[in-house]
This record gives structure tokens, sequence and C-alpha cells, in this order.
């Protein structure tokens, strides 16, 4: 059933400690803070952009001066030189400065367009976190799910090995017949199947719940309900439209495209630069004779026109190949835009339809019950068979197991769709806000810089390693299969 929607979405925060818990239980704000906190892909993720913030300094650097200093220093080691005048050694020093003026408007535009690719970095940032969020919260209830239909498929298993000994018995007597006992053997082989498959499916969950998260599963609660979910699919849509990160990284990659145009474009204007030189040279007093050293200095300063008039047509492929890019990002713009647009109608769709699964499988579930206590009260007065009954105690099984799964089918597809609607935040599951990251203050930490000497620390592994972790096993606690 659609909830109703909130101004700002309170998803998990909002019970966070109103239940006691056992002591080593874990809930699903737990596991999405430890996700966000150690999770590999979104640790690299925030590096890359790290990276992706330096592209401004790097296209800054462009027009700020350049600083050189050289030194040359010679000696005859054996033979006099022809000039007995020329001194056996000699050093010469140089110091250059030369400072760009105009470049073409190629400084400008990719600074502007360096700006452009670090916003569109920072929502693709937030795109993996919502992405990674989402994976957490699929792997945490497929481990809920797998323990419960572990839980069911064992049941099942012992109903139906208590129902064989049971028809064994009435056999032995002549009560029933060998096809009744053979029907029991069939489904106890089958059932012990589904027991083995249930069993390998939830040691793969808790596997990938340790990959994503780092550490082991434990005594998982059920989930928190998910306020601020849509009223209908057109309302998801406009909300995705306007806060979906992704659509939101590919319209400032385009942007960014367009000052790449006006970069190349850039390579057929002159450029104008300003330089000084100083330059000093000395003899150490080594000429033939010589008592004092013999100095020389010098300073120059000027400035350097440059107009090209042939360049092999380079500038022109330069130009057509960015006006491609261009044309490859607006495509790439409207293909997010009709992927966002149909993933966030399918979420929708998905949502809907599990809770009328719900709805109809705890009616199921109910009516076998009460299907199954019916038939085999009429087995022992000799109006159902046997074959009767492993059918009931069947659609009972199934009737729970659809339910479990539309559970999980649900609830994954609700949170899909509040982050495809851009309506989850770290926040919300009770990361203070001084432990989130903010990928616009390492921007604002390195944009002033320009020493050429200014480096971090050297880097170190951030998220733990799951190499020491326990095998993941089927066992299911016994209060689990009640």
């Amino acid at each position: 059933m659609p909830l109703r929607s909130t101004p700002r979405l309170a998803i998990l925060a909002a019970l966070l400690g109103g239940v006691a818990l056992p002591v080593q239980a874990e809930t699903l704000q737990e596991a999405l803070a430890a996700a966000y906190r150690d999770n590999p892909t979104l640790s690299a993720a925030r590096a890359g952009q790290r990276a992706t913030d330096e592209t401004y300094n790097i296209q800054k650097a462009n027009g700020l001066p350049d600083v050189s200093l050289g030194s040359t220093f010679t000696e005859f080691a054996h033979d006099r030189p022809l000039n007995p005048l020329a001194p056996n050694r000699s050093l010469s020093s140089s110091l250059s400065v030369s400072v760009p003026v105009y470049s073409g408007g190629r400084v400008r535009n990719g600074v502007t367009g360096a700006r452009n690719r670090i916003e569109a970095g920072q929502f693709d940032l937030r795109g993996t976190e919502l992405t990674i969020f989402s994976q957490v919260v699929a792997a945490y209830m497929d481990v809920i799910r797998g323990e419960s239909l572990v839980s069911l498929s064992r049941n099942n298993v012992q109903v139906l090995e208590v129902n064989l000994r049971a028809t064994n018995n009435r056999f032995q007597v002549g009560d029933l017949t060998r096809t009744d006992v053979a029907q029991s053997e069939s489904r106890l082989a089958i059932s012990r199947g589904d027991l083995k498959t249930a069993e390998a499916s939830l040691i793969e969950a808790r596997e990938r719940y340790i990959q994503l998260i780092g550490h082991e599963p434990v005594d998982l609660q059920p989930p928190p309900a998910l306020p601020g979910l849509p009223a209908n699919a057109d309302d998801a849509v406009d909300v995705a439209l306007a806060n979906n990160p992704d659509l939101a990284a590919a319209r400032k990659v385009r942007e960014a495209s367009l000052y790449d145009v006006r970069v190349a474009r850039g390579q057929r204007l002159p450029t104008l630069s300003a330089f000084a030189t100083g330059q000093h040279d000395t003899d150490f007093a080594s000429r033939a004779g010589a008592t004092n050293a013999a100095d020389a200095a010098s300073v120059v300063v000027g400035a350097r026109l440059t107009m090209p008039l042939y360049q092999g047509g380079r500038p022109g492929a330069q130009v057509r190949q960015s006006q491609a890019f261009e044309q490859q990002a607006m495509e790439r713009e409207t293909a997010v835009e009709r992927d966002l647009i149909a993933q966030t109608r399918s979420l929708y769709s998905s949502w809907q339809a599990s809770n009328e699964v719900i709805a109809s499988s705890r009616t199921a579930v109910d009516a076998s019950g009460l299907s199954l206590q019916g038939v085999r009260a009429e087995n022992s007065v000799g109006t159902r068979t046997i074959l009767d009954i492993l059918n009931a105690e069947q659609e009972s099984f199934i009737a729970r197991v659809q339910l479990v799964t539309a559970e999980r089918n649900a609830y994954v597809a609700a949170f899909s769709l509040l982050a495809a609607m851009g309506r989850i935040s770290p926040t919300d599951f009770g990361i203070p806000a001084s432990d989130i990251y903010d990928p616009r203050s390492n921007y604002d930490r390195v944009k002033g810089k320009w020493f050429d000497w200014d480096d971090d620390a050297a880097p170190k592994p951030i998220s733990s390693r799951t190499v020491d972790s326990t095998a993941q096993t089927a066992t299911v606690k016994a209060s689990e299969t009640n």
C-alpha cells in the first residue's frame, strides 16, 4: 500500500533506538552505516573523485607563470683549448620566467570545463553511494529471506518425514497401499532437494553480505518501514528527474563537453606571453695568466606573439572530435534520462505488485493452513487420501515461501525506488553529519594550491579485508524456525 509522502525522508533514523535488541543483533541502519564507512567500492569512488578534483589545478596551471633555473658547468679536463685565452672551466646560470598573457581562451575554457566535470564527479559519487545502499538492502533482505526459506524447508522436511513414518506404519497394517508410501517418499525427496537449494542460496546471501558490508551477518532484525514513498508512478518520475544524481552527472558532463570544443578552437588562435631571463657567467679565473674571475651578467625582458598559420589540419580534427564528444554526451544524457524513467516506473510497478502478492499470500497462508487441518481430519475418517494430505502440505509450504519472497521483493523495490528518486541520505540511518563524506570539502581544500611540492600523505588502505572471515554455513537458529 502506498505510504503518505513526507517533506523530508526520515527513512530509518526515526526507528533508531526504539526497540531493545539482543546484544549482537544487527539492524538495517547499522548495516548501511557500516557499508558507508567500510565498503571498498565506495572508498575507491571517493579517491577517484579526489583525483578528478585535481583537474582544476592542472588546467589552472596552464595560465600561471613558468619559472625555471638552469646551470651549465664546463671544464677542459686534459688538453688546453685552441684559444690560449679561453678559460679551463666556466659556469653559466640563467633564470627564466614566462607568463602567459593570452592563449586563445584555452585556459579559461579548460578551467570551466574542469569545474563542470568535478561537479559531475560529485553527482557520480552520490550515485555510487545510492547504488551501494540499494545493494546492501538487497543483501540484507536476501539473508533474512534465505534464513526464512531454510527454516520453512527444514520444517517441511520434518513434517514429510513424520508423514512418511505414519504412512509406513499404516501400510504395515494394511490400511494404506504401496502407492501411498511411494507418494510420500517422492514428496520427501523433493523437499530435501529444495532444502539443499535453500541452504546454498542462504550461504550465497551471507557471503554477499560480507562482501558488501565487511563483516558477517548476525541476528538481522526486521527492517523498518520506509516513509516518503510516492503515491503514483508519475510522481515518482517527477521527483527522480529533479533529484537523481546520475542524470545530474550526465547533464554536467554534457556542459563540460561544450567547453572542450572551445578549448579545441583555441588551438587556431594566437598566443601571447611575456618573458624575462637573467643570466650570469663566470670562468673562475681559469684563463691563462688571469688573477680575477671574468664575470658577466645580463637581464632580458620581452614578449612573444605566436600566430599559427598551418598545423597540418590538427586543430580542425580536434574541433570535430570535441564536437563528436559533445554529441555523445548529449545522447548519453538522453539515454540516462530514458533509463531513469523506465527504472522508476518499473520499480514502482514491482513495489505495487509485490504488495499485492503479500496480501494474497497472507490470505493463501491462512486458507492453506485451515485446508491442511481439514484434509488431515477428513483423512482420519477415510474421506481423504494421503495424496490429498501431501498436496495440502505442499500448498501451505508454497504459500509461505511466496509470502517471504514477496516481502523481500517489496522492500527492496521500495528502497530502490527511493534511491532512484534521490530520497536516501546517510543521515537517515544514523550517521552524524560530521562523519558524512562531503566531496566538496576536498575540492575546497585543493583548489587554491599552487606550490609544486605540496603533496598529500602517502595513501593507505581504508576498507577492511575479509580474507580472515569465516566461510558461511546455512545454520539457522532454532527460534527462526517458528
